[in-house]
């Protein structure tokens, strides 16, 4: 007796200490992170961390770049120069007024400014400053002081008034920008999509394991029954071989459904979260929200209004016309004839030491000094236009024959005429899609209501076998397929639903998106596999 106590408190002191291991092990930092998520928690985190979404944000960034650098073209450019120039050449002539060599200095300043406008028009504005000596006696002006200062204008009249390069390049870009925004819109609306399906697909997969724990509980009580049957000897032991076999399959069936919540939790976590998140391949994703099942109102008519007038692949087809639109209108500008107006003016002054003719030969370096005029008194000259000179003029050009301009034009006559079929055709695949995932809402729903009824039965039929098997007018075999048909039926009930609440998150999206990835024509599906 003595030895049964203290074996007794022997077990009760391991099955102690092993419940606290147990519980240590539970409470140890390398446990999983379980985060639990609402499906509009899964929505919000995806618009805020998923990666798609972040790249597809820089793309109006980059637009707007490619916009400023249109609109740089018609920045003015500012230019400036500064020489000196010293110059000695052998004296090769009498006039050399008896120098061995000439000497020139020369300094030179310049500043100008060219723009291109918006409309078209171009100038460019320049002044210029000069000073010069040099040792020759014959020259007059040492040191001589020379400033003008010149404006052009030249102004399309045919060819590339209405439209040029540079305008055709902004408009581009605009339109290029707006696509941006709608490509941005598409991708958003699409990752929520995908988002919402994997959410219901991981929620699916969590209620598949548990129809399958079911289905391998009511196989272990099953063959527990049937060993005590032959135990009691009511049974041959060869009976239970079919029941240990239904545990098996059914044991397959749950490792196969743990995997498939795995693989859903990680097309989830992808969508939602940010891939240098803490834990987040290891984080346990849980659904909050059960499968809803109410009946959806569809109107297909209006649903392909309203997807032909608002879908994002509509707009970037009608944005594409648009582009082509203001191609076809620069290439018609192109071929007509190059007409410029031209128009010139310029200011000149010279001014400096002015010294009197040498009258006397040989030559004397003695002459006099008849006037004397400064750079500011040339600068003066120069902007009060005492020297003015104008021009003005038209300069006309045309080529012959067949010219790269109606090559280009015939090239984007097409192209337009391209985009508007292809506009006219995405029309009517839009109408097809959207007419497909609107049936498909309405046959899952029924499809929810059938595989109740047929769930509810295989309930009452399971209930028939196990009375008759427990009479004995029935054998094993039939129980266990009944066991089999009603483990089917519930995962054909939770799929129904999933798709049904799948298509319609499928059938709002495409009427604002195209789904990539989706056929919508399948969505109802018929052929249900196992929890595979």
């Amino acid at each position: 007796m003595r030895k049964l106590k203290k074996y007794a408190t022997f077990v009760l002191i391991a099955t102690a200490l092993c419940g606290a291991a147990a519980t240590a092990t539970a409470q140890t930092p390398n446990a999983p992170v379980v985060r639990r998520l609402s499906m509009d928690d899964a929505v919000k985190l995806a618009l805020e961390q998923n990666l798609g979404i972040a790249v597809e944000r820089f793309n109006p960034q980059i637009q707007d770049m490619s916009i400023a650098q249109a609109r740089s073209f018609w920045l003015p450019t500012v230019t400036s120069t500064l020489q000196g120039v010293s110059q000695d050449n052998p004296a090769t002539s009498a006039l050399a007024g008896g120098q061995t060599s000439i000497t020139d200095n020369s300094f030179n300043t310049q500043v100008g400014m060219a723009q291109i406008l918006p409309f078209g028009t171009s100038y460019s504005l320049g002044w210029n400053g000069a000073r010069s000596t040099t040792n020759n006696i014959f020259t007059n002006y040492n040191p001589l002081l020379n400033s003008y200062m010149s404006f052009n204008l030249t102004q399309p009249l045919l060819r590339n008034r209405s439209i040029d390069q540079y305008r055709q390049q902004l408009d581009i870009s605009h339109k290029q920008r707006d696509a941006s925004d709608v490509s941005l819109n598409a991708t958003v609306i699409t990752t929520v999509r995908n988002v919402k399906n994997a959410y219901w697909d991981l929620a699916y997969a969590r209620e598949n394991l548990i129809t399958q724990q079911q289905a391998l509980d009511l196989a272990k009580r099953s063959l527990a029954d049937n060993e005590k049957r032959v135990q009691i000897g009511t049974m041959a032991p060869i009976d239970i071989v079919e029941a240990q076999s239904e545990v098996a399959r059914n044991e397959e069936t749950v490792i196969v459904a743990e995997s498939d919540i795995k693989q859903a939790e990680d097309r989830l976590r992808a969508l939602v979260f940010d891939p240098k998140t803490p834990d987040f391949w290891t984080t346990v994703l849980e659904p909050t929200d059960t499968m809803p099942f109410q009946p959806y109102a569809v109107d297909i008519d209006g649903a392909v209004r309203h997807a032909l007038e608002n879908r994002t692949d509509i707009k970037l087809a009608q944005n594409s016309i648009q582009q082509s639109e203001v191609n076809l209108k620069y290439y018609k500008g192109q071929t007509l004839p190059e007409v410029n107006a031209h128009l010139n003016y310029q200011s000149n002054a010279a001014g400096g030491t002015l010294f009197a003719p040498i009258t006397s030969f040989p030559p004397v370096d003695e002459r006099r000094v008849l006037s004397e005029r400064g750079f500011g008194t040339v600068l003066g000259d120069v902007f009060t236009s005492q020297y003015p000179a104008w021009t003005f003029g038209v300069s006309v050009s045309y080529p012959v024959g067949d010219s790269t301009q109606q090559t280009n034009l015939s090239r984007a006559t097409l192209q337009y005429r391209q985009a508007q079929t292809q506009l006219s055709n995405l029309e009517l695949q839009i109408a097809t899609q959207v007419r497909d995932a609107g049936r498909a809402v309405q046959t899952n729903l029924k499809r929810v209501d059938s595989a109740r009824a047929a769930r509810d039965l295989a309930e009452q039929r399971l209930a028939a076998e196990e009375k008759k098997f427990a009479a004995g007018i029935q054998i094993s075999f039939f129980v266990f397929q009944a066991q089999r048909d009603l483990a089917q039926a519930r995962t054909n009930e939770i799929k129904a639903l999933a798709d049904y609440n799948k298509s319609i998150v499928d059938f709002e999206a495409l009427q604002d998106a195209s789904v990539l990835g989706t056929n919508a024509s399948t969505i109802a599906g018929t052929a249900l596999t196992t929890g595979r």
